[in-house]
């Protein structure tokens, strides 16, 4: 039998109450009162006096950490910094990663370096044979420890009983046998770290904590100009390899729908993840966001929602100017997260059509009062919550941010958010 844990309810009732509460919200239902969803990131080693690098590297200690703060944060979705295996990663020595203890203060968050590891007189070989050239030329490029990767033979010219008398000779050159060990190391670390990421998901599930994902989905246009182009590449390639890019997101985006759907949580939902970076109206101009961007993008979200998924999309920066368009995707049937976008303007727009999730500033939960916090959670509950439609959270990371006023974000929105 489940053991009692909050409100005289067991952990699990409590986590179908909290995802209940989510997904009426998300159907543009009156739920009892305005819900909260709250990234945790690497907030909870500020809460208690730790450093961000326990994360990576003292495991029990970032349990412990996360432990103590959910018990007092008591929000209906928490999106939590995993316990990841820091020496594993080491062994990579990845350029385009940075993490507390490893090139990045050990009490801050982690960084992610774009590098250019593809240049733009390489699509013609991406798009023709792209397993090849992630394998022989990319890979290689972001990190020095893999460059003997580049040394294997071209894998789409392999055929016959030779195939593996060449890879056997190319296996033997000392740089490729570095990177495959290199490989093999990682792996064998990360494995051993398996266990604890599992027993980290399940004490969030024992606190009465739903799963926020299960499952991600990703722009293909965010796809090429995060990892494969970075943005000022990618930005270049839009007026110089037009037709190349509309290439690769139509390829990325065969890729991303032939994928199964994860399974659903214990209560029938799937919520997938999506960030939509690259969109904003501080990186794209609409006339370039209709051609390159919108078609995939709208194509993604439609297909995920028909296969029962429910898109969770965090609009990052500005998309103010680009509200409409999304009066075009299914209602009732995602969240538009906003972090700087106008939520007054969302809320006219998007009104009886999707969700809005958003938006307290960090800068007010970092250095603002207990007072301004409240009065500013009122402001959006009473504006943006009124008839439904509205999930109450911060506009990004919470890493930073005072104790007192996160908790002040949470404990004021239970009492204050309920619907009469």
């Amino acid at each position: 039998m489940d053991e009692i844990i909050a409100e005289g309810k067991t952990a699990k009732q409590l986590r179908k109450e909290k995802e209940d509460r989510i997904h009426k919200t998300i159907r543009l239902e009156i739920p009892d009162r305005v819900p909260i969803i709250c990234g945790m990131g690497y907030f909870p080693g500020k809460n208690v006096g730790v450093p961000s690098s326990a994360a990576y590297y003292d495991y029990d200690t970032w349990y412990d950490a996360y432990k103590t703060t959910l018990r007092d944060f008591q929000a209906d979705l928490i999106y939590p910094q995993m316990p990841s295996p820091g020496k594993a990663m080491e062994i990579l020595a990845l350029k385009t990663m940075r993490w507390p203890g490893y090139g990045v203060d050990e009490y801050k968050g982690h960084q992610s370096i774009e590098i250019e590891a593809m240049s733009g007189d390489e699509w013609d070989e991406y798009l023709e044979d792209t397993a090849n050239y992630m394998l022989r030329k990319f890979i290689p490029r972001v990190s020095d420890k893999l460059a003997g990767l580049a040394k294997l033979p071209d894998l789409s010219g392999m055929m016959g009983g030779m195939s593996a008398q060449m890879l056997g000779m190319a296996f033997a050159d000392p740089d490729v046998s570095s990177a495959i060990d290199t490989l093999r190391e990682y792996g064998i670390e990360a494995r051993k770290f398996m266990d604890k990421q599992m027993k980290f998901s399940q004490m969030m599930q024992d606190m009465g904590h739903p799963t926020y994902f299960q499952g991600a989905a990703m722009p293909p246009y965010d796809m090429i100009s995060h990892s494969l182009r970075g943005m000022q590449g990618t930005m270049i390639d839009l007026y110089r390899y037009p037709d190349k890019i509309l290439e690769a997101i139509d390829k990325i985006l065969k890729q991303a729908l032939s994928r199964p759907m994860p399974p659903p949580s214990e209560n029938g939902y799937t919520r997938l993840f999506m960030t939509n970076t690259r969109g904003s109206d501080n990186f794209i101009s609409n006339k370039l966001f209709e051609k390159f961007y919108w078609p995939s993008f709208k194509k993604v979200i439609e297909t995920m929602i028909e296969r029962g998924g429910t898109m969770c999309v965090f609009f990052e920066g500005d998309f103010t100017k680009k509200l409409e368009y999304l009066l075009e995707l299914p209602k009732g049937k995602m969240i538009v997260r906003l972090d700087s976008t106008d939520i007054y303007r969302a809320k006219e727009i998007l009104k009886d059509h999707l969700c809005i999730q958003g938006n307290v500033p960090s800068s007010l939960l970092q250095a603002g009062t207990v007072d301004d916090v409240k009065e500013y959670c009122k402001k959006l509950i009473d504006d943006i919550g009124k008839d439904g439609g509205f999930i109450l959270s911060p506009r990004s990371s919470t890493d930073e941010v005072d104790p007192r006023n996160l908790k002040a974000m949470i404990d004021f929105t239970h009492e204050y958010g309920v619907y009469n």
